[in-house]
This record gives structure tokens, sequence and C-alpha cells, in this order.
């Protein structure tokens, strides 16, 4: 079933396949395990990862995205988010191989309080990882314009919190796309964080690995949401003319997967709470659901990449 060029995800599959990845909504998976095989996305049930230990044997890279942890939050949609939280972190800990490290891509808290950025500090150092690597979401910002955000998490990065860095072969982008938004507007990157991206690119080699990360969509999910953002196309057209990307996003709380080209996008759950479909009510937001499935809703993603054949395969489950 497409709409909008836009599939809803068959949950019954354990993997997705270049082709079959093309465009994909639904409810799988609450962390998205990845890993690169050559610059191929390919995608496995977090669980299966757990069942089948070999599933991401090989890989020279293994890394785990995490999102919209919203710690603070408590209303009807989910009223322990420290508990499902400590959920996905108790998965990444059992997956075969520890990911050398962990992308979360925003809304770490839900007010930007300082004891909701202490919980989400002291949770993730128990996790077996060596390593995590932030993005801010519009909830982090909120009460001080990012103040505090950027002194815990954004050291030695650039402007509003944006920076690179380069592990075994791959080059990662942390874009910053919530200063300025409101609630229902789309996200903005800014002309000085486009022209510093243009001239961090400039240097790469076209056959370069890139996985950019951001906690809104760069493309536009459903704008009437502010699922998207206003100058997303910019930067999406300077990654073009390289062979292989993965475009890595929160805010929506549901996993939305597309391929453009050689750009291959990916959106992935909350650990918090689940938001409804686009346009299937009057606006997004805190969805609940009946107890017994707010655990299949709620998810993480891990990537795996294996140098020899630049295959990059990306996993998400949920904590069902």
């Amino acid at each position: 079933m497409t709409k909008n060029d836009i599939i809803l995800h068959d949950t019954s599959r354990d993997g997705i396949d270049r082709r079959g990845f093309l465009s994909c909504m639904g409810w799988a998976g609450t962390a998205v395990v990845c890993s690169l095989y050559g610059g191929i996305l390919t995608s496995r049930a977090l669980g299966d990862v757990l069942a089948n230990p070999g599933a991401i044997a090989g890989a020279t890279l293994n890394f785990v995205q995490i999102s919209d942890s919203h710690i603070g939050f408590n209303k009807p949609a989910n009223t322990n988010v420290i508990g499902t939280f400590q959920e996905a972190i108790t998965r990444i800990n059992a997956l075969p191989q520890a990911p050398e490290f962990m992308l979360h891509t925003g809304d770490l808290s839900h007010l930007a309080q300082a004891d909701e950025f202490d919980t989400v500090e002291q949770m993730l150092k128990t996790a077996k990882s060596s390593q995590v690597f932030y993005v801010p979401g519009e909830h982090d910002i909120l009460s001080d314009n990012g103040a505090q955000y950027l002194q815990r998490f954004g050291k030695g990065t650039q402007g509003n919190g944006w920076y690179s860095f380069d592990q075994k072969g791959v080059h990662f982008i942390g874009l910053v796309n919530v200063f300025g938004k409101t609630e229902q507007s789309l996200g903005i990157l800014g002309q000085d964080q486009l022209d510093w991206l243009k001239k961090d690119l400039a240097s790469l080699s076209n056959s370069t690995p890139i996985v950019v990360f951001a906690h809104v969509p760069l493309w536009e999910v459903y704008a009437q949401w502010g699922w998207g953002t206003t100058d997303g196309a910019q930067a999406l057209d300077m990654l073009k003319g390289f062979g292989s990307v993965t475009v890595l996003n929160g805010h929506i709380h549901q996993v939305v997967q597309k391929v453009e080209g050689n750009i291959t996008f990916h959106t992935a759950r909350s650990t918090a709470f689940p938001q409804p479909v686009a346009g299937t009510a009057p606006k997004g937001g805190p969805m609940v659901v009946p107890a017994d499935q707010l655990r299949s809703m709620l998810g993480l993603s891990s990537v795996t990449y294996t140098e020899v054949d630049h295959h990059l395969a990306l996993i998400d489950s949920t904590l069902a």
C-alpha cells in the first residue's frame, strides 16, 4: 500500500532489502541496529539480530541510533519514560557485538531541565558503547535556547552544535535543525550551517560513505505537522555526488524509510511514546495506546558497516 511515495511497513518481515526499503512507515522497531556493508542499506529487526548473532558478523563498524527519550515526560502516553529508556539500553547491551558508539538524534529531555539531562547522561553511561554522539531536539532547547544542551553535549561543535567526525572510513555529520523551529513549523538549518557543510564535504572523495544525523527529517515527511526541514533540500543537493549517503533522524517517533538515488533516509522510533501516522489525527503529538501495545511502538536502531564491500545494514527493533 502506497500513499505519497510512502510504503506502509509490513512488520511481519524480518528484513528489508534496498528495493523494499524505498519508503516505509510502520511501528516495527525501537532501535536501529545499523551495519555498513558497502554502502547498501538493509534492515532487520533487532530481535532478529539478538536471535541470530551472525546477522551482523563480519562488520567492521557497528553503531546504534537511539532517539526521543523525552526524559521528564509523564503523561498518559507513557508515565514511565525512564523505564522504557532503560529497556532500550538493556536491548543494546544484549547485542551480540557491542556497538562502538551510539547516535542520539535529539529530544534527550522533555523540558530541557538540568535533572532531565543528568538522568540521560547517567543512564547512557550504563550502555556497552564507548561513546555517545548527540544532536539536539527542539525539546532540548526549550528553557534556555540551548545553553545547557551546548554546555553539556556540544563541546567542540560549531555554531548551534553541528559537527562531523570519521570512523573506519565512514564520514559522520551531525546537523542541527531545531533552532528557530516552533511546534508545527518545519526545521531549519540556516545559511551558516549550510556554508559549513559545503566546506566539510569539499575534501571528501565521492566514494566516501556518509552518514548524516539530525533531529527533524531533512526531507518533508509531512509539512503540515512540521515533519521536514525548510532548507533540507539544499543540504541534500550537496550530498548527491557521493556514492553512499544515509540520513538518520528522529522527531516523528515512528519508522519512515525512503531511498532517493544514492541517499537512504531512516527516521527512528522514540523510546518514550508513539505519535500518530501523518494525517491520521488533527496534529502530531503523544499518542495513547493500550498498555500492552506500547512497547511494540517504541524502539531503537543499529547500524553495521563492512569496509570490504561497503555495505550498510540498518536494523530496527521494538521493546516488545
